[in-house]
Order: C-alpha cells, then structure tokens, then sequence
C-alpha cells in the first residue's frame, strides 16, 4: 500500500504536463453592457432615430422587439407599425440571417416600419456581440413577397 501512495505522489508532483503558451487573443470583445435597450423610431422628419429605453439589462432580440411593438404614439419619436395586442415575436438565426416572424400583415407597417423592425433586431444582435454583416428577414403572418426579402439596416454599416 505504500507503494500505491509513493507512485501516486509522484505523478501528482509531476504535474499535469500542460506546457506554458504566449497569451491568445480572443478578437473583438462582445459589446453587450447596456443599461438598456435600443428601439430604433421615427422623428419628425421622417428619419429612423435611435433611443435607448433604459430596462436595466440588454434583453434578447425578441425583447426589443416585443417593446418596439408595444411604444405609445404622440412622443416627439413615432413609430410606424400599427398597435397590435400581440407583441411576441420569433426570432429563428440562419447561417448570416435573422428570421423575424411578426404579429403583422404587411399592411401593419410602412416601409419605415419594416426598417424599425430591422434595425432594432440588428441593433440588438449586434450590442449582443453578433456580427453587423448578419441580414434580417421580416415574414409577415400573411406570407407575401416582402416576407422573402433579406434587408438591413440603413443606420447599422458593415465593418
């Protein structure tokens, strides 16, 4: 038995045998500290604006969009995305592509509501650490050739 225990001491002596490397870079560290979220609205002059809704945490994409789609008309920022009692939405991530399956029809939304709905999804993908090139795809609850379009951003630039 005490031979059992020298042999055993010895190869913990030894060590594990793991050599020592040059530190690793690890590439662009994620960019999810927020105090809150970003909804990407209309002002005045018919520009998307962004504005942080502080919630005291990032959320998920289906967060941000879930609170896109609940914000109140008659602020200085509008939205153009028709009140709806359904706010959840799916989120499914393709290989370079963000799904979004929204409570909406197309007639829901305008061309600036689509770009709303876009970039707050990106928006938030991106704050997470996710990759600017990724495209987003809105498909609407009546499928319709502008459920098939990949768009981005106007606002969000790939680097």
């Amino acid at each position: 038995m005490k031979r059992i225990w020298c042999v055993a001491t010895a190869f913990l002596l030894a060590g594990c045998g793991v050599q020592p490397s040059e530190v690793a870079d690890g590439g662009e560290a994620p960019t999810g500290v927020a105090p809150g979220m970003t909804l990407y609205l209309v002002d005045a002059h018919e520009q998307l604006r962004p504005e942080l809704r502080p919630t005291g945490h990032l959320g998920s994409i289906s967060d941000a969009l879930a609170l896109l789609l609940s914000v109140p008309s008659g602020s200085d920022l509008h939205t153009e995305i028709a009140p709806t009692p359904v706010t959840r939405v799916v989120v499914t991530p393709t290989t370079g592509v963000l799904q979004l399956s929204v409570p909406l029809t197309i007639h829901d939304v305008t061309p600036l509501g689509i770009d709303q709905l876009v970039c707050t999804a990106l928006g938030a993908h991106v704050q997470a650490g996710g990759d600017r090139s990724t495209k987003v795809q809105v498909r609407f609850v009546q499928l319709t050739p502008e459920s098939d379009r990949v768009r981005t951003c106007p606002l969000i630039t790939a680097r």
